[in-house]
């Protein structure tokens, strides 16, 4: 797993998926350290908190205990929003309509939604502008959402896959940020249901070798991209489809702030697995934006949770 955060290469990537699995270790060690402590041997605690900080200098932090408020200023919410339950994975048939009803609400500046209907636009008329993956593309369809006027927009279109990222060059307070909505690689594995079913290890691996290739390839010409566009404010949102601790995190964000690590609180729970939280959904900010706060929405609408925060310019 260390070496699988830290490599660039993909033959490590595999381990990545075992990612998951470190808060898990973590809290493994913490039920050791009380264990010992109410023996005589309470110096055998020491193994697991030498561990804790281990995780903690090698990975960061996967929980924060508090948020404090946040002034306001521009609001940016991420959302895997699953088709709108265009496919009746819910057994709910208003369920996409509950979406648009929520998304609505919360009305954030900017709304980057991956895995997007595009008739629900209709739904979401308060924007005045948006970005959306083209028409006639191949790839899952991707959507942004603005107050803010859009100037320039595109898509980049990942080989072999059906996986993109769009952007939207929008100008806010008389200057321009573009934002990136991320869709990076899925596992095209159920992590509730195949992962662990008898009889299907290898295929299963097989999968997960696949798409973590896929994810550092794609980490890749992201980051590219970034570096070739001459735009100076940057805000990425999306499905990174991996932890923070993998290698393609990391990549992506490189020297970004990733807002829940800035302002957010608890796990920051964007996907379930086995009813454990993960975050795998992220918002990440360059260093002209101060990150003032970051929220979880604890709301069952899709596979994934929405996630939101809000950023101001730096004077």
């Amino acid at each position: 797993m260390i070496l699988s955060s830290f490599s660039k290469e993909s033959f490590f990537g595999v381990f990545s998926f075992l990612g998951l699995f470190i808060p898990v270790i973590a809290f493994v060690h913490f039920g050791f350290i009380v264990l010992w402590l109410t023996t005589k041997k309470k110096w055998r605690a020491l193994y697991s908190v030498l561990s804790i900080v281990f995780i903690y200098y090698a990975f960061g932090l996967f929980f924060r205990p508090f948020s404090g408020p946040g002034e306001e200023t521009i609001s940016i919410m991420s959302f895997n929003a699953r088709g709108f339950n265009r496919y009746d994975w819910m057994a709910d048939e208003k369920g996409g309509d509950r979406i648009s009803k929520f998304l609505n609400k919360k009305f954030p500046d900017i709304l980057c939604i991956q895995e997007h209907t595009r008739i629900r636009y209709k739904q979401l008329k308060s924007y005045k502008y948006r970005a959306e993956t083209p028409y006639g593309s191949d790839k899952s369809t991707q959507a942004i959402f603005t107050k803010y006027l859009i100037v320039n927009k595109g898509s980049l279109d990942f080989p072999g896959t059906i996986n993109n990222v769009i952007f939207a060059d929008i100008v806010i307070q008389m200057d321009t940020v573009r934002v990136y909505n991320v869709h990076l690689q899925s596992y095209v594995v159920d992590p509730n249901g195949d992962v662990l079913e008898k009889g299907k290890y290898k295929s299963t691996l097989k999968k997960i070798w696949y798409a973590v290739g896929k994810q550092h390839e794609q980490a890749y010409l992201l980051k590219n991209h970034i570096k070739t566009s001459g735009i100076r404010k940057i805000l990425i949102c999306g499905d990174f489809n991996t932890t923070q601790f993998s290698n393609i995190y990391r990549t992506i964000k490189g020297n970004l702030q990733d807002s829940f690590l800035e302002a957010g609180s608890g796990f920051g729970k964007t996907f379930d697995l086995y009813g454990f939280p993960m975050r795998i959904d992220y918002i990440l900010a360059d260093d002209n934006f101060e990150i003032t706060s970051h929220k979880n929405y604890d709301i069952q609408l899709s596979d994934h949770y929405p996630v939101m925060a809000t950023v101001k310019f730096r004077e």
